[in-house]
């Protein structure tokens, strides 16, 4: 992999990392913000994968390895922030952040 296609990936990368960055935190609906997180999550799973194609001479895989605690992590964080999202919306009838500061007990 030469040196401009490391630069477009990082910057592919950087890229998806900022519009994740400026989804999770601009929007009010929950299930947007778990978008923003995902793609931030991925924007570093790229960037793992870009390091590990650039040091051939490193015979382990540890950006694979990293890559796949990471999509573990997601999936969990996934079904945690699903399940607090039903549990709001059985409360308040509504997905908003803003309202979920009234759950008490």
């Amino acid at each position: 992999m030469n040196d401009q296609t490391l630069n477009l990936c990082l910057l592919f990368s950087s890229a998806l990392f900022c519009i994740g960055l400026i989804t999770t935190l601009s929007r009010s609906s929950t299930i947007l913000i778990l978008l923003g997180i995902e793609l931030m999550l991925n924007s570093a799973n790229i960037n793992f994968i870009v390091f590990e194609r650039t040091q051939p001479d490193v015979s382990t895989s540890h950006g694979t390895l990293f890559v796949l605690f990471t999509i573990a992590i997601a999936a969990s964080e996934a079904a945690v922030g699903l399940a607090l999202l039903i549990a709001l919306f059985k409360h308040q009838r509504s997905v908003v952040i803003d309202e979920a500061s009234q759950l008490k007990g």
